[in-house]
């Protein structure tokens, strides 16, 4: 008899150890899928900052390009009116 009750006891252990193992899994689950949620958000945050980043550099290189090149051809000018 006292075998028989260990027996119940051990079933009862490891039957109510998987379901604590199912909740944590479950819990661990639900907190990694929020994880990669905000990874997801912290992403695009990221993208959205380099694309203005990005924009914002290109117009500032745009603008010297444009001045250098203007620069450039009064350079021009000057020299070949001199010469005529």
């Amino acid at each position: 008899m006292k075998r028989s009750i260990l027996r119940v006891g051990f079933a009862l252990f490891l039957s109510s150890a998987t379901v604590i193992f199912a909740q944590t899994a479950k819990e661990d689950m639900k907190k990694a899928g929020q994880d990669v949620k905000e990874a997801g958000k912290a992403t695009g945050n990221a993208a959205k900052h380099t694309g203005k980043a990005t924009a914002k550099t290109a117009k500032t290189a745009g603008k010297k390009v444009k001045h250098g090149t203007n620069k450039a051809a009064g350079k021009i000018e000057e020299k070949t009116r001199d010469k005529q």
